[in-house]
Formats: structure tokens, sequence, C-alpha cells
């Protein structure tokens, strides 16, 4: 009998294509399942498979590598019906992957979402934007290998058209290259033209407590799948409705996960993420006179110029360095190469201050 073709199976509204069923193709031969991992909770899983969402246990997909364990949005090999319990065996390798560090002193990683296409970061208009945030979430967003979306939601609590669009304005030039879309769940504002942007696709959905992702997510799927909570309005934040990650089906094609709110936004090895958040400052360190510049008070900074002429503000270097200070930190924990490299600067550094010191007190004497 003739195999059915990838836009024909099951699993293609989850986003089974050729690829995947070729990355599969040694687990059939064992007799084991595909199927899509759509949510995770206390050492088992529920696996949307062609026969069905099962319940299965990950012992075997629980390393000692954070990085490795299984996630929503994986793809899995699954046993077939008849064992008890049943087991993910093991997990294709992933195209893509949302990753935060933890809060621990570790500096792990912990992922977010695996193999997902767009990452919708939500900002509530509820409360005063916090651009420094919205700049982590693009950092993440960028590294994931995901093409990021910002949506500003609950779009209907600024009825100045003029405020919402300096608003978008505002958003637009921290987030270059990046779709930025007003939406209002209780309007309707922008909803269609989300649900067009990540049709198709894998999107999650990110954001902290009160961001509205559990209302964008009923708006999109069209039906009330996910509980909502009011959010306080002494700060605009919410409470966890939230609790797990779960992925859903879009009736307009395309799957969705839904994240808990998130409270820290820490970078975990994410360089070239912040490279791309701040594409600006990075094009103009391209002309600096040293190629090593720390764009602090070197001559012939290109970028210090820009922050002179009023083209680059202040704010957004800021920012910059802060991300690159806190990305270099964690990456250097894990990297002995890294560290040394930090000392050498820092050891270089502390030298041309002492020498300027010292040269300062000639001119005085």
């Amino acid at each position: 009998m003739q195999a059915s073709s990838p836009s024909s199976h099951p699993l293609a509204p989850y986003g089974w294509d050729e690829n995947w069923e070729a990355e599969f193709t040694p687990y059939a031969a064992q007799g084991l399942l595909p199927g899509r991992v759509v949510r995770v909770d206390r050492g088992q899983c529920d696996v949307v498979t062609a026969d069905g969402t099962v319940r299965a246990d990950t012992e075997f997909v629980v390393p000692r590598d954070p990085m490795k364990v299984v996630c929503t949005g994986d793809w899995a090999a699954v046993d077939p019906e008849g064992g008890d319990p049943r087991y993910v065996r093991t997990l294709l390798p992933r195209r893509t992957a949302f990753v935060r560090s933890t809060s621990s002193k570790r500096s792990e990683g912990q992922i977010l979402a695996a193999n997902v296409d767009h990452a919708i970061i939500a900002v509530s208009l509820a409360v005063e934007l916090d651009l420094g945030r919205i700049e982590r979430f693009l950092a993440l967003a960028w590294e994931s290998g995901a093409q990021p979306v910002v949506v500003l939601s609950k779009a209907d609590l600024v009825p100045d058209a003029t405020g919402l669009s300096y608003l978008v304005e505002d958003v637009e030039t921290t987030a270059p290259g990046v779709l930025v879309l007003p939406v209002s769940a209780a309007t309707g504002e922008g909803v269609e033209i989300l649900a067009a942007v990540v049709a198709g696709g894998t999107s999650v959905l990110l954001g902290q407590s009160g961001a509205g992702k559990s209302t964008l997510a009923n708006a999109l799927v069209g039906e009330d799948v996910m509980d909502v909570n009011a959010a306080r309005d002494v700060d605009g934040k919410g409470r966890h409705t939230t609790t797990t990650r779960n992925l859903l089906v879009l009736p307009g094609g395309g799957v969705l996960i839904d994240t808990p709110g998130l409270r820290g936004v820490g970078l975990y090895d994410a360089g070239s993420g912040v490279g791309q958040v701040f594409s600006e400052i990075e094009d103009l360190a391209r002309d600096c006179r040293f190629q090593d510049c720390a764009h602090t008070a070197e001559p012939g900074c290109a970028v210090l110029a820009a922050l002179e002429d009023g083209t680059l503000p202040e704010r957004r270097l800021d920012s910059y360095r802060k991300l690159i200070r806190e990305n270099q930190r964690i990456v250097a924990k894990t990297d002995a190469r890294v560290r040394a490299d930090m000392r050498r600067v820092w050891k270089m550094r502390g030298a041309e201050g002492r020498a300027a010191m010292e040269a300062k007190r000639g001119r005085i004497r």
C-alpha cells in the first residue's frame, strides 16, 4: 500500500512535513509512532499522534543536560499502542528553540518552546512601555532562530489614534526589522492580521503575566480554550493564568504555544541576537577606528560620534552595553576562553586607566 504524502498526513496540521518524515524514518523501522508534544508536566507529556493524543512517560528523555529535556513543540518517537506505560523513546533534532537562562546561580538554560517559526512578544499597553524588556525578548527571539513579532495588546485602552501611533513608532525604533502590531482582543483590532502572519507555522506566545496572552490565544483560536484572569489595576500585572506550555491548533492554519507569564527574561548565549536587536549600533561600530573599540572613550569611535550628534539615543546605547555585559557573564561561566578574554580586556583597560591618571598627575605637577 502506498504511504500517504506528508501534506495529507494526520499530523500535517501540527507541522509535519517531508523533512520531519525523513528524520523519523529510522524510528518508523523500529515500529515507533511519530508525534508532537503538546504539553509536559510532572514527568509525563501529552503527545498528539496519527491515532490521537496519548499520555506518555518521559523517563527516556530527561537527560542531565537541561537543554535536552522534552519540551512543548518537540517532535517525538513514541511507543505504539499496547504498552503500559507508553514511553517517549527519543526526540527528533530541533530546528529552533527559544531559550532563556534560569534564575539559578548555575546559569543553566531553560527551553520554553521547540521548533517555532514565530516568537510573538505580547506587551500590554495598560502599563508604561518597558523598551529594555522588549529588547531582551527580541534578543532571545532572534537567537532562537524564530522570526519575532511584537504585539501591543490591549490597544483599546489607548483611544487616541495619534498616541497609539507614537507608541508603535517607539517600539518599531526599538525593534528594527520586526513587525509591531497593535491588537485588541476586546474589539478584534489587529487579530485577523496577526492570524494571517502566523498561519501555517508554529508560533510561541511570550510575555509577562497580565500582558493578555491567554486572551490573545483565545482570540486566535476562536474560542475560549485558555482561562483568563484580570490584571491588577495598580500595576497591570496578572496572576499566572497559564501554568504549563500548551500547543493549540489555529483555525487558519498553524499551531500556537501559549506559555506562562515570565517574570525574568535572562539572556542565554544570545550574542548574535543582541547584535540583531541593536543592528544600527553594530553597523556604526564597523566604522570605528579600532576593531576592538569598546565605544566608551576611544578616539575615532563612530558609535560615540552618533551619540554626540543625536542620531543614536543614549538609552539605546546604554541598553546595548547592559545586554552585552550580561550575555558575556553568562557565556563566561561555561567558556574558559571567554573568561580569559574578559580578564585580558579588564587588565588592559585597568592599565590604560592607571596610565591616564599618571599622565594627568604629571601635567598637574
